[in-house]
């Protein structure tokens, strides 16, 4: 099944499209740009443009790589990898609404949902089945951890771990209960995750000590639990938390509300 390109949609010669795509009027796909099977393209996206990077040299042979059964909405803008080799790249079946900005050697995972307005910079990585609210800024190297939910307008500039919400700037305020639940996780496995969650932040000291103990302890046996144990110890910025009105300010160092 070949591709639809309806008319005034650019599709620049090197770019590649996959079975099924449909771009829509006054899209603009480039040269650099792979398309997976059945991608959606709505009106004035531009897929696969340079890097927003002063001295960037437009020869970079770099691409943007879009897996299948993506829905591109109107006015989305997906730049290309920085760097000789390098890719940005967008999972299977994501949506990104309205004037999405992602920035370059960004990666979202399968199932990623970002609604309208969201600024995405550079080399930052959204981790499958997570979602990000209306308006978000995303800064640059932090990753979102799987299934986590980022709340509308919310500033982020250290890691989410995985399954949890966040919302205003850096504020973890629990558990992603209504996503776990939506994807069938067991109830059991969701006890464990709540019982991981409380233990990592609701103990004083060192967050990325206090989570590779647990993990070292083989208390923690889903996969759920130890995938958000395990995050804490990845990625070069800090974790995210929020400060519990029950300690000191010198001491709010690791604490979440309970979910």
């Amino acid at each position: 099944m070949s591709s639809s390109i309806h008319p005034t949609a650019i599709v620049e010669p090197g770019a590649e499209l996959g079975d099924g795509c449909v771009i829509h009027a006054g899209a603009i796909i480039k040269g650099h740009t792979v398309l997976g099977k059945n991608v959606i393209v709505h009106p004035y996206a531009v897929l696969g443009g340079d890097p927003q990077i002063l001295r960037f040299d437009p020869a970079t042979p770099s691409r943007l790589v879009v897996g299948d059964d993506t829905i591109i909405r109107e006015y989305v803008n997906l730049s290309r990898g920085m760097k000789p080799g390098s890719d940005t790249v967008v999972g299977r079946g994501c949506l990104l609404m309205a004037n999405v900005h992602m920035g370059h050697d960004s990666v979202f995972g399968d199932h990623v949902i970002a609604a309208n307005n969201g600024m995405i910079a550079g080399h930052v990585t959204v981790q499958d089945h997570a979602v990000l609210g209306g308006g978000v800024a995303l800064h640059q190297f932090i990753r979102i951890g799987f299934g986590a939910i980022v709340g509308g307008v919310g500033r982020i500039t250290q890691d989410v771990p995985p399954f949890t919400m966040a919302t205003e700037r850096d504020e973890i305020v629990g558990l992603n209960l209504v996503g776990l639940r939506r994807r069938s996780t067991p109830r059991e496995a969701i006890r464990e995750l709540k019982e991981a969650y409380r233990h990592v932040y609701f103990t004083r000291g060192n967050i990325r000590v206090i989570a590779a103990e647990a993990l070292a302890s083989g208390k923690f046996t889903s996969g759920e639990a130890r995938r958000f144990l395990e995050f804490m110890g990845q990625g070069t910025r800090g974790i995210a938390r929020a400060n519990r009105p029950d300690l000191p300010s010198d001491e709010a160092e690791s604490p979440a509300r309970e979910p």
